[in-house]
Order: C-alpha cells, then sequence, then structure tokens
C-alpha cells in the first residue's frame, strides 16, 4: 500500500486537500461514466477560462502601471527641465549683452524649446528602456525558477 502511493503522482493533491477537512472524490477513483467525465471537463474549461481572464487582467493591470509609471516620470522630467531652464534664464547677464547666436540665425532664448524637447525625448527613450529591461527581468525570473526546478 505505502509502494502503491509513493508511485501515485496524485497523491499530494490527496493529502493537501484532504488537510483541508474536505476531499476531492473525483481524484480518489477513476470513472467510467461519460456524464460524469463531460460534466468534469465542462467543470474544468469553465475554471480554466476563469484563471485566464484573471491572468489577463493582472497583465493589463501591470501595463497599465508600467505606463502610468513612465507618464509621471516623464512629467518630472519635463518639470525639471522647464525649472531648470527658467533656472538658467534668470542667471543669465543682463539684456544689454547681446544674445548668444545659435547657427542658422537663432538666439539660444528662442532654441530652448528644441532643446527641451531633446532633453524628454532622451528621457523618454531611457525611460522606455528601464522598462523594457524591468519586464525582461520579469520574464526572466519564471524560466530561471523553472530551470532550477528542473535540475
Amino acid at each position: 500500500m505505502a509502494d502503491q502511493q509513493a508511485n501515485d503522482p496524485l497523491n499530494f493533491m490527496r493529502n493537501m486537500w484532504g488537510n483541508m477537512g474536505f476531499s476531492l472524490p473525483g481524484m480518489v477513483a477513476p470513472t467510467f461514466d461519460l456524464e460524469e467525465l463531460d460534466k468534469r471537463i465542462k467543470d474544468l474549461k469553465a475554471v480554466e477560462g476563469w484563471l485566464r481572464m484573471n491572468l489577463s487582467m493582472l497583465q493589463m493591470t501591470i501595463q497599465g502601471l508600467e505606463m502610468q509609471r513612465t507618464t509621471v516620470s516623464t512629467v518630472q522630467a519635463m518639470g525639471q527641465m522647464a525649472t531648470d531652464a527658467a533656472r538658467k534664464m534668470n542667471e543669465e547677464p543682463a539684456p544689454e549683452a547681446a544674445p548668444a547666436e545659435a547657427p542658422g540665425g537663432l538666439s539660444e532664448a528662442a532654441m530652448w524649446p528644441w532643446q527641451m524637447m531633446q532633453q524628454m525625448r532622451e528621457q523618454m527613450q531611457q525611460n522606455a528602456e528601464a522598462a523594457a529591461q524591468a519586464v525582461e527581468a520579469e520574464t526572466e525570473k519564471p524560466k530561471a525558477k523553472r530551470s532550477t526546478a528542473k535540475k
């Protein structure tokens, strides 16, 4: 009897559910009743659909939070750049001095929106790369767990 239980792959599940105060009758003895099998298949497919729905909702929530984090980070970076630009403009010499000319005849004061947009683009790229690395690291964790479990 002990040898038979050692070879039974569902023994662990039976023991786990049995210790909770209720048993799984279908796990104890297989049935040959087609209606019962059809009912079990239908029930398990319903559970599978519920689990898939919850998984997709979880994935959408994670993606939404990642997008929210990127947006907040970008807005914070834009605010910091605007503050830095305003501080820099206040620190520049008095208007008596001629403004420095940028290539094409535009002054630096006229170029600040362009520079700010370039800085924002760079910051957004950095944030996107960081988010992609975080997602990649999260997807690597289950793979690492599976490979260590196989060993």
